[in-house]
């Protein structure tokens, strides 16, 4: 099968550059790559499609077909579209038709065309819904997260709903989502709490019916054993244990240097909760005394001296943490590491698993949560928030993988990670067993080419019609007077 991934503001490269640097960077690129990059080892011919463009503060996008090395199969095409510069997700609403116009013209250029469109986030998902009104070829929609779902954990309210809409979009995001699921062929969602709790929320209700019944498959992501592989001989990069050693020497004290660490790996952002975690730990003395505090910070060589090249949102972050840390006196149990990729992200789990470390998400909420996926791979124990997806990835059957905690309680985080230190062996063990048996990307792929070839099957001669005005990218837009009505 010849299979497309449209993720128009997802940013691929060969060298996956500026992965966790911004939220455009995110976990949706790991899932499309993973996943591609599957498909195209069981030989199928798959293209990533995304958005091309020539800024000199992004030059890894200006060419127009780039490739992942070993895979022949998977082309990364970049169609350009708007202006000729990076923007953010939250600006290429009005630029879609012209992109999906554009892409039609490249396939017609090349005198081929593909079998199946994947769609990523609501702008992967609305491309689909606008190419297959066109081409008349079906497509399946993963939204990965929902805007209703971050519209609510955001904390809206009447006051402060407008605000919310001019700076992320959600009256767009949420018609573009609506419509990329009235009209998908498929849905895949990574838990069945992410099928019943986001895809039930009153704003998707309307998008069906009995004449259009929605096709959820349930298709976990997974992690890339290859790259987060156990600790193993020499499969540790020098330059990177001599950097995680300076480290180690530069902030923690002589006497606890040979402590465990607590490592939180995810991008500072206000959802992921590092302030809870710091809170938790400055909190309790025996936690203090069992074990250090790593928090990657990306781009970041020193957040002792210097963070001022940092984001406001990530400076905000900081400037708590440290206020925090003055007022705990917790210098010599702490460190900042900037870890720059997937490679250097596994090695360092791969070193800590050394000292008996443990991997730590205290997230307001997590869809899927794959970081504690890619840890458990190389050995880390997890302890990870209760709220989302990783409640199924870390329990089944009253049987656990790890250690789950309520994020808004910071005892109850404290709590968790005693327990994952005290239990190390244990929940070692169980965490690299859930991985094997149920969360590789192989086993996601399969998941996906299987729904994907009986679909294909049955709606081959079949023809749908999709309004024209509704797939008009600077018209889809739901009325904010309607958001408004969940909150009174």
């Amino acid at each position: 099968m010849h299979i497309v991934f449209l993720n128009p503001q997802g940013n691929f490269d060969k060298k996956d550059s500026y992965w966790t640097m911004h939220p455009d960077f995110g976990g949706q690129l790991v899932y499309v790559k993973e996943i591609a990059c599957s498909m195209a080892s069981l030989g199928h011919k798959i293209d990533i499609i995304t958005r091309r463009f020539d800024d000199p503060n992004f030059p890894e996008f200006k060419d127009e077909i780039d490739g992942y090395e070993g895979f022949d199969n998977l082309r990364i095409i970049r169609i350009p579209c708007g202006p000729n510069k990076f923007l953010n997700k939250e600006l290429l609403w009005e630029h879609l038709n012209e992109w999906t116009d554009n892409i039609i013209h490249f396939y017609d250029n090349e005198k081929t065309m593909f079998d199946f469109m994947t769609g990523h986030y609501g702008d992967g998902g609305l491309a689909c819904a606008i190419l297959k009104s066109k081409l008349n070829i079906g497509f399946s929609f993963t939204g990965h997260s929902l805007g209703a779902q971050k519209l609510d954990k955001l904390g809206a309210t009447l006051n402060n709903i407008e605000q919310l809409d001019q700076k992320y979009q959600f009256t767009k995001r949420i018609m573009a989502e609506r419509f990329a699921i009235q009209y998908s062929d498929l849905i895949f969602v990574s838990t069945s709490q992410e099928k019943t709790e986001q895809y039930t929320h009153p704003l998707y209700l309307s998008t069906t019916n009995n004449s259009n019944p929605l096709k959820f498959i349930i298709t976990p992501p997974g992690a890339n054993t290859k790259v987060f592989a156990p600790y193993s001989g020499n499969n540790v990069e020098e330059e990177m244990i001599i950097r995680i050693e300076n480290i180690i020497q530069r902030d923690i004290s002589e006497k606890r240097r040979e402590l465990p660490f607590i490592i939180s790996a995810s991008r500072l952002d206000p959802k992921k909760n590092h302030l809870g975690l710091v809170k938790a730990y400055a909190n309790n003395e025996e936690l203090q005394s069992q074990a250090n505090l790593l928090i990657s910070v990306r781009g970041i060589q020193n957040a002792f001296e210097d963070y001022s090249n940092s984001s406001l949102e990530e400076k905000n972050i900081l400037d708590e943490v440290f206020q925090i840390i003055q007022d705990k006196n917790l210098f010599g149990k702490i460190t900042f590491f900037s870890i720059n990729s997937q490679s250097e992200l596994a090695d360092t789990y791969r070193y800590l698993t050394k000292r008996k470390s443990i991997f730590t998400l205290t997230a307001l909420y997590e869809p899927f949560g794959l970081a504690p996926i890619e840890a458990m791979s190389t050995g880390l124990p997890a302890v990870v928030t209760k709220y989302g997806g990783p409640s199924e990835v870390l329990e089944e059957n009253n049987e656990f993988f790890g250690v789950l905690v309520d994020a808004f309680d910071e005892n109850d985080i404290a709590s968790g990670l005693l327990k994952a230190l005290n239990n190390y062996e244990y929940f070692k063990k169980q965490g690299m067993r859930r991985v094997v048996e149920k969360y590789t990307w192989l086993v996601t792929a399969k998941l996906y080419l299987n729904a994907i070839k009986e679909t294909i099957a049955v709606k081959k001669n079949e023809t749908v019609v999709i309004d024209d005005y509704f797939l008009n990218p600077e018209k889809t837009t739901i009325d904010v007077e309607i958001i408004k009505k969940q909150f009174r």
